[in-house]
């Protein structure tokens, strides 16, 4: 008997210890994300946790040793006073109709401490559960909407017309780059010169914009991390988990029923390249692009097999952003003289949180803001890249888009904004093909960006809509102007059985038959 009730206690203590162990965990988890990704959704986070080969250990290093210290605190507190059986003991006294009952607090007893360490860890459970968004994610899954049958635009069966002579195109991904950081005079939100050079771009040249100065694309659903920023600017949909076990991981498989800029571009005799200073493999970038357009990738792995940098190189997420533009700069003097186009991508990383990478070359700058120099030396990099590029032979030949991947994730960074200030995400047209007279007050996504890289290449597209984005050259009311942000932004959280069916599915079936009279107005 004896021998049965030490196992029972040894049994109690091993599970007290795992429970409170957990409930330490899942405390820091909810805790450091609500702290550094506090608009990130349940699928981005669910999306980064599943795709995590090829990421950069300094923006997992804060979280690990947060989740160090939390646990070894509540392990301190709650086991080890038990365990070595402290002199001092603590007691609370219940006093209830005349009677009055005693309880051990400190340390607790067996029996006590295995039902704190349950409640300790439903509570944190359900508090991360909570912070995540989990309870919201299942509730919108709940409830379908129709906004995929009612405004999706199938590229694959839209007529898109290219003139003879194509434009060639380099499209720039600038890591959390916003119109937040360009001067209060001209719509942004700072009163020092951060992206002087970037907000120069802007004014010489097409900038779409939500006001009537400097502005850019509204951040909806689905869209607000980099690889799901670049899917919603190249295929016009948001990156969306779905419930019935759907991977985008494995080549041929990442939104096979998408039909993107790149398999646009490459059926019209473009050839298309992109290069990073990252692992392409990292969050399915290397799966979409080879399946989306037979994107030639030149990123951490392709420098280090060409003896461009050292084997075991590691610099931030790879190779920093100088290094970047000047592979850039060597590919591009190769390609350009090849008989096909060419749709040149680059992905910048250095403005990536926490805190961004400062480069050397960089040093000069004086900023009490780490995140703010790194801004300012990407946009220096970018203003002489765009400066080197209009002296080469290809430029008046060639459209040059710059625009930010998704919003600054840099929590703390934006906590100072003024009231109502609406934040909005960066872009630039050089050279396009096409102007408007409509490119102020416009209500947009980034999904938008899609059917407008290609007008400004001089593509014709029927109905100036592809899939949810709609053409900014043309007068066609966006999605955001027809609906509202509000309510375009509540319907993308929704399940949708047509992405689940179309879009995740390899397969180009006919889009379903609208009713156009069912429509909401």
């Amino acid at each position: 008997m004896m021998k049965k009730e030490k196992q029972i206690k040894k049994s109690r203590i091993i599970v007290s210890y795992i429970l409170i162990i957990l409930s330490g965990i899942l405390i820091s988890l909810f805790t450091y994300i609500k702290q550094n990704y506090k608009d990130s959704t349940f699928e981005q986070l669910i999306y980064s946790l599943i795709y995590t080969e090829g990421t950069s250990i300094e923006s997992l290093k804060g979280g690990l040793l947060y989740g160090l210290v939390i646990t070894t605190i509540f392990s301190i507190i709650v086991i080890f006073p038990w365990y070595f059986k402290f002199k001092y003991k603590t007691n609370l006294r219940i006093s209830y109709k005349n009677k009055n009952i005693d309880l051990q607090l400190f340390p607790l007893e067996l029996k006590n401490l295995l039902y704190f360490s349950v409640f300790v860890f439903l509570l944190s459970l359900f508090f991360t559960l909570f912070n995540l968004g989990t309870f919201s994610y299942i509730k919108y899954q709940i409830n379908t909407s129709s906004i995929f049958e009612d405004e999706y635009v199938d590229p694959s069966n839209a007529i898109i017309n290219f003139s003879e002579d194509k434009k060639n195109l380099i499209y720039i991904y600038v890591e959390s780059l916003e119109t937040t950081y360009t001067s209060i005079g001209n719509g942004g939100a700072e009163l020092k010169e951060m992206i002087p050079n970037l907000e120069q771009l802007q004014l010489n040249n097409i900038n779409f914009s939500n006001n009537d100065k400097l502005g850019g694309a509204m951040q909806v659903y689905g869209v607000g991390w980099t690889v799901a920023g670049m899917v919603a600017q190249t295929s016009g949909v948001p990156l969306k988990l779905t419930i019935d076990g759907n991977s985008y991981s494995g080549y041929s498989s990442f939104l096979p029923g998408v039909y993107s800029l790149g398999e646009v571009l490459e059926n019209n005799g473009y050839k298309n390249y992109i290069m990073m200073g990252s692992d392409a493999t990292f969050a399915g970038r290397r799966d979409y692009f080879s399946s989306h357009g037979n994107y030639e990738i030149y990123d951490l792995l392709w420098a280090r097999e060409n003896k461009l940098i050292p084997q075991d190189y590691k610099i931030w997420w790879g190779y920093e952003d100088s290094k970047l533009f000047q592979f850039a700069k060597d590919k591009l003097n190769e390609i350009a003289y090849n008989d096909e186009p060419f749709n040149f991508t680059i992905l910048t990383a250095d403005t990536h949180f926490p805190d961004g990478y400062l480069d050397e070359s960089c040093n000069d700058i004086m900023s009490n803001d780490h995140y703010s120099a790194s801004f300012s030396c990407s946009d220096r990099m970018i203003g002489e890249f765009i400066d080197w590029a209009s002296k080469q032979d290809f430029y008046n030949d060639t459209v040059i888009i710059i625009s930010g991947d998704h919003l600054g994730m840099q929590t703390d960074f934006y906590s100072s904004l003024p009231e109502g200030y609406q934040r909005t995400v960066y872009n630039t047209f050089i050279n396009s093909s096409v102007t408007s007279e409509n490119t102020k007050n416009r209500l947009f996504s980034t999904f938008d960006m899609y059917p407008t890289t290609l007008a400004a290449l001089g593509a014709t597209i029927e109905g100036d809509k592809l899939g949810l984005g709609t053409n900014l050259f043309s007068n066609k009311k966006t999605v955001i102007e027809k609906y509202g942000y509000d309510y375009f932004d509540k319907e993308l959280k929704k399940r949708s059985i047509f992405y689940d069916n179309q879009l995740l599915k390899d397969t180009h079936k006919e889009i379903l038959t609208i009713d156009k009279s069912e429509k909401k107005d």
